[in-house]
């Protein structure tokens, strides 16, 4: 299979006062399309660093960053948010859905975005909330879905412009024990159709459900192991 996302030496340094923090050492990386990774690691192991830079959201100090074949390390912010917009599913924590928009609307946005008709919106945003088990909550509100149901309307929205990988932020940090396993199946599904997905994480059960497991400590990749009991 052909590499998705393929990092090489990436360095990030961020300037604090005086100080110089090292956020990222020499960072190599590649991940296959199809694959399903967990990047973890404890707070200040570099692990939201290497998410922004692998979700475009940052550029790296040095080193040399491919999505698909594509360099963005040297891309300009117009650039990287078209990218960003064409190539990456995001799914956060806090879900950021916009308050005053039904869970339709929601997960249209990205298509208003990308130039698609309102026709054809409409069409392809209520195929992806029917294929998370949404179909009849598409004209409620955020504040009228439980958490787990704004999750997923997250993910929808994540999905609805096919991207090249899902990167989740510890998408289940905001939900019960219960909850997550759901969202962690439905992710499982996800993978299973052939999506890559790439989920980012401190916790240890969470990572457990990914095929490959990334641990960073102080900037640097400690561990890269493909897991062998991933739970379905």
């Amino acid at each position: 299979m052909e590499n998705v996302i393929r990092l090489k030496d990436i360095v990030k340094n961020y300037q604090v006062g005086n100080q110089v923090v090292r956020a990222l050492r020499m960072v190599s990386l590649d991940i296959k399309r199809g694959e399903y990774v967990a990047i973890m690691g404890a707070s200040g192991s570099g692990k939201s660093t290497l998410m922004n830079i692998i979700g475009c959201l940052d550029t790296p100090t040095s080193g040399n960053y491919k999505l698909n074949d594509k360099d963005v390390s040297l891309m300009d912010d117009d650039r990287l948010a078209e990218i960003r917009n064409t190539e990456i599913g995001f799914v956060f924590q806090t879900f950021n859905l916009l308050p005053r928009y039904s869970a339709l609307e929601n997960v249209m946005l990205p298509l208003v975005y990308a130039g698609v008709g309102k026709a054809r919106r409409e069409e392809i945003a209520s195929g992806q909330l029917v294929s998370v088990g949404l179909e009849d909550r598409m004209e409620h509100k955020p504040n009228e879905l439980s958490g787990g149901q704004r999750q997923r309307v997250a993910v929808a929205r994540a999905l609805v412009n096919t991207p090249s990988i899902l990167l989740a932020d510890e998408p289940t940090g905001n939900l019960d024990s219960k909850t997550s396993e759901e969202i962690m199946k439905l992710f499982a599904e996800i993978h299973l159709k052939g999506n890559t997905i790439i989920l980012v994480t401190h916790e240890e059960d969470i990572a457990r459900h990914a095929y490959r497991i990334i641990k960073l400590k102080d900037g640097i990749v400690e561990h890269d192991y493909l897991n062998p009991n991933p739970i379905y």
